[in-house]
């Protein structure tokens, strides 16, 4: 039988298949274009390749579109379908039953799975990216790094893959606060990667947590052969670069990144709204007028407001909608949020909690209801992390909450949640923060003149 590029074995027959599907697992790991027509390639040359069925449908379902559920379930079927032909090897039975279980709403079953081929062969850099994908979906931050520092040791100089798993590691240090050891590991995994994104990525959340905009920017202008060949992932590492120009107050620089790349192409993809809804988002919070740019995203985001696949995804499309003041879209997004929590499936269970409290939260934070949003997002905000992304994306919520916390009066609570902030990200104040802690003091000694009645 042969072996991949993982070291694992796969029931591919004929070498010029292999040839593509090593490619496939190499573009896949560099968030590369060349992804799904590699992918393609392999099925053309071996349609009962089961393990190339799943792996489509897996990779439909993170991108996080109700009509890709459609693609996911007629993949789940050809991969039922060639199984017996093409003899399942182990993997080959984990990633159907991950496809299995994520379609029937259990996205931790699909992990699972993951890991237990990884308990078997954890030189197996796929699937250990795959398991390491969605839970960053979940917000699993603990789970990524333990998944991840068990299959390094199989990960040695000698594998082809190890740069991408150093950059996977990088990405769940940072995760983990742990922010010198993930630029160390980054930074290592590049010398051995040099396309690979993500781990240039991580690098840069490290230096955007640590209050190094500067350092960033530099940090992506000099790497920038990790991320150019990138499928849309380049538009994030844009959006990266911009909040860091933000950060040091070049407002323009910002706008001509969103603009000129971030969203030079109009694409409907939730990574993408959510990289541009939450920068703008950012701009108003520091008073920087936008213009009509909420137009485009509103217009996509209402004819996504249906598809409940991701919270992260919906919540940034309430950003849109409430952005470009469509008060009964952001209601009907409201009504679906409601009607999600009462379904079964684990991504209904945090459209319940926190993601009712958090959509609630946006919608009265932009009709002005500066108390209620606060008692909204606060609420929420326990278990934001659970909607997915990364700290930093994560981050235009927390904005959100702080400033409502300010325009409500909530100073004390408000502080805390600063504070809180200021300790995840080592202590570094950025320009948000400090501006922040300077406006709670200066409403505080306001406060004090009011002369009590």
């Amino acid at each position: 039988m042969a072996t991949d590029i993982c070291n694992s074995d796969v029931t591919l027959t004929k070498a010029e298949a292999l040839e593509d599907w090593n490619a496939m697992v190499l573009a896949f790991l560099a968030h590369g274009t060349d992804t799904p027509v590699r992918l393609a390639a392999v099925l053309d040359r071996e349609p009962d390749f089961a393990m190339g069925h799943a792996a489509r449908g897996l990779f439909s379902i993170m991108m996080g579109r109700r009509e890709l559920m459609d693609t996911a379930r007629t993949a789940l079927r050809a991969a039922r379908h060639a199984a017996p032909i093409s003899g399942r090897t182990f993997r080959e039975r984990g990633w159907i039953t991950a496809l299995e279980a994520w379609l029937a709403g259990r996205p931790s079953g699909a992990i699972s799975e993951m890991e237990k081929i990884l308990a078997q062969n954890p030189a197996d850099t796929l699937s250990m990216k795959v398991s390491h994908a969605i839970r960053f979906i979940l917000g699993d931050g603990p789970g990524m790094l333990r998944s991840v520092e068990a299959v390094l040791p199989a990960h040695g100089e000698d594998h082809p893959c190890r740069g991408y798993a150093l950059g996977c590691h990088a990405f769940a240090l940072e995760e983990a606060g742990e922010y010198a050891k993930a630029e160390k590991q980054g930074l290592i995994g590049l010398e051995h990667a040099k396309d690979d994104a993500w781990g240039l990525h991580a690098v840069t959340h490290v230096f955007d947590m640590t209050g190094r905009s500067a350092g960033g920017i530099k940090l992506i202008e000099d790497y920038d052969s990790a991320w150019l060949h990138c499928n849309n992932f380049r538009y994030h590492v844009w959006w990266h670069k911009a909040l860091l120009h933000l950060d040091l107050g070049e407002q323009d620089q910002v706008l001509d990144l969103y603009d000129q790349k971030i969203r030079h192409d109009k694409t409907d993809d939730y990574r993408d709204i959510a990289n541009a809804t939450s920068l703008l988002m950012r701009l108003e919070l520091e008073g920087i007028a936008v213009g009509d740019r909420w137009g485009e995203l509103a217009d996509l985001a209402q004819k996504r407001t249906d598809d409940g696949c991701v919270v992260f995804a919906d919540l940034h499309y309430m950003l849109a909608l409430t952005g470009d003041k469509r008060p009964s879209d952001a209601q009907a997004l409201l009504g679906r949020f409601a009607s999600s929590a009462q379904a079964p499936g684990e991504m209904n269970q945090i459209a319940a909690d926190p993601g009712v409290a958090a959509a609630s939260g946006l919608t009265a934070f932009a009709e002005g209801h500066y108390g209620e949003a606060f008692r909204q997002l606060a609420a929420a905000r326990p278990k934001m992390q659970t909607i997915g992304g990364s700290h930093a994306q994560r981050d235009v919520f927390e904005r959100i909450t702080i400033d409502a916390g300010l325009r409500a009066g909530q100073f004390d609570q408000t502080e805390a949640i600063l504070t809180h902030r200021l300790v995840r990200r080592g202590g570094a104040e950025d320009a948000f923060a400090a501006s922040r802690f300077a406006a709670l003091d200066a409403a505080r000694l306001d406060a004090s003149r009011i002369p009590a009645q």
